[in-house]
């Protein structure tokens, strides 16, 4: 098990049944266990993961003891195949002879794949531009009709005045000649550059105006910036529930860097609407997506020290993943910087509409209480809610 690991192809029933709590004598394994492996990794092919989860072992041979496998709802006509392979009762799974003969009915009756707008037809064949093939013996032949032939050392020559490596050595040439003369640039005048840098930003200083933003902590929170004083509050700004600063140099484009009244600043993308609710969360929403930031609600006093227990087993924006019928978790790891502990994860479960839900989660231990930023959307679009709570995760910080 430990060699192996927590993959579902390996593990049927027969051969996980012996660490089951429930112990009972395994059926034999043969074929049937190939076969469930065959339903595994066809399941895994076309859905895009296992029909069980794959965290840890020993909660993956329990499941596939005690558990059925998800249903195989994205496998199209080949669904009946799937889960006859994956019946936990291996005397009630197809044998060879039906899955040959399944599969078989289902290729014949199969339509034609459609080309679509991206095929480039190959052009006709010239053939003038066609390879010339010799004949053995013939250039003999040539040289005995009295035909003129050259000899092996000339062809040699020919052949090396005109050979890439002469190219290559050029290239190399040109190249170290590139990076002597960048070489040099750097150390004539990089020193002069960063100190006017420098002085330029002193200056800047000295007028009042906001200096340059600091890098980003691993924490999500920027380090202090003593030479640069807090930027002014325009007088303009309403007096609601949250601020809108839309410079620095840590909030990308189409993000604006809201300060809120909660008791903490996060970049959100801009244009969207802010409500909280009864349980403590400030949710920023637009469409399909959602940013919810729990600010200090949960106390570590209450619910532990240790920030990925309280992710898996106690923070109330992951109910719905353990109240899932049918959840995935991956990517879970906890994170320690400067004596600050936090952990993080990517979930999925289903909605409350029936559509799947990806999750990104972030659980920081802030002053003794749990803050949590938390990025919701369509699992189809996993890169944009990636990119929202990347922004989020690295812009936030508790102002209380």
């Amino acid at each position: 098990m430990a060699v192996v690991g927590p993959v579902t192809e390996r593990w049927a029933p027969e051969q996980a049944g012996p660490v089951h709590e429930n112990w009972q004598l395994a059926a034999p394994i043969g074929p049937a266990t190939d076969l469930w492996a065959l339903g595994a990794l066809l399941f895994r092919a076309v859905q895009g993961h296992a029909p069980y989860p794959e965290e840890s072992t020993a909660e993956l041979v329990q499941m596939v003891c005690a558990e059925p496998p998800a249903y195989a709802e994205e496998c199209g006509p080949l669904r009946p195949v799937v889960e006859s392979l994956l019946r936990q009762d291996p005397t009630e799974r197809l044998d060879f002879e039906e899955l040959r003969g399944w599969l078989r009915s289902l290729v014949r009756s199969a339509p034609e794949p459609e080309a679509g707008v991206h095929v480039v037809a190959v052009p006709p064949a010239d053939a003038s531009r066609l390879p010339v093939v010799r004949r053995r013996g013939e250039l003999v032949r040539r040289r005995r009709a009295g035909l003129p032939a050259h000899h092996g050392r000339h062809k040699r020559a020919r052949k090396e005045s005109r050979s890439p490596h002469r190219l290559g050595r050029t290239l190399l040439l040109l190249v170290l000649l590139v990076m002597a003369a960048a070489i040099a640039y750097a150390m004539l005048f990089m020193p002069k550059s960063q100190t006017d840098g420098a002085q330029g930003t002193d200056r800047t200083g000295a007028a009042g105006e906001a200096g340059q933003a600091p890098e980003p902590e691993a924490s999500g929170e920027p380090r202090p910036d003593r030479a640069s004083p807090e930027p002014e509050k325009s007088p303009s700004t309403s007096a609601g529930s949250t601020q809108t600063q839309t410079t620095g140099p840590e909030v990308a484009d189409g993000f604006t860097l809201r300060k809120d009244s909660a008791g903490f600043q996060v970049a959100v993308a801009k244009g969207w609407d802010r409500t909280s609710r009864a349980s403590g969360q400030v949710v920023y929403a637009k469409g399909d997506f959602e940013l919810i930031v729990v600010p200090g609600r949960d106390s570590a006093s209450e619910y532990g020290g240790d920030p990925m227990v309280y992710q898996r087993e106690k923070e109330r924006e992951l109910q719905p993943y353990r109240d899932s019928s049918w959840a995935t978790s991956t990517g879970l790891k906890t994170i320690e910087v400067g004596g600050r502990t936090m952990a993080e994860g990517q979930f999925t479960w289903t909605g409350d509409d029936g559509g799947e839900l990806y999750v990104r989660n972030l659980a920081m231990l802030v002053g003794g209480r749990y803050h949590v930023v938390q990025v919701r959307g369509p699992e189809s679009e996993r890169d944009e809610v990636t990119r929202l709570y990347e922004q989020a995760a690295a812009t936030y910080k508790a102002t209380k």
